[in-house]
């Protein structure tokens, strides 16, 4: 066993680690990502296929956006999402593989 004081995770990091968490915290936000893992998707598309208002899909991608997860491309009046953030999104890969496990 090492001795001396165990390396202590600065507060910022912790923080920052929390808020990682709590974007995955919502099952809508989840669903969201589980599809823009299979590829770029419209607001609209999005809405659709979840069975949600553009508003409300748009409320969370805007979370989203804020929290460097996901990112966009403006295509007229539509704009496409693509994830941003392949660490979160192995986050979530092995969050879902461990459910598959249970």
């Amino acid at each position: 066993m090492a001795k001396g004081n165990p390396a202590l995770l600065p507060l910022e990091i912790a923080e920052r680690a929390a808020l990682t968490f709590k974007a995955l915290a919502d099952p809508t936000r989840i669903r969201i990502l589980h599809l823009l893992a299979q590829g770029e998707r419209s607001v609209t598309d999005l809405a659709k296929t979840l069975g949600l208002s553009q508003s409300a899909v748009s409320h969370q991608l805007a979370f989203l956006r804020s929290m460097g997860l996901v990112k966009y491309r403006r295509q007229g009046q539509l704009l496409f999402y693509t994830c941003d953030d392949d660490h979160v999104m192995t986050l979530l890969s092995q969050a879902l593989a461990h459910l598959e496990h249970e």
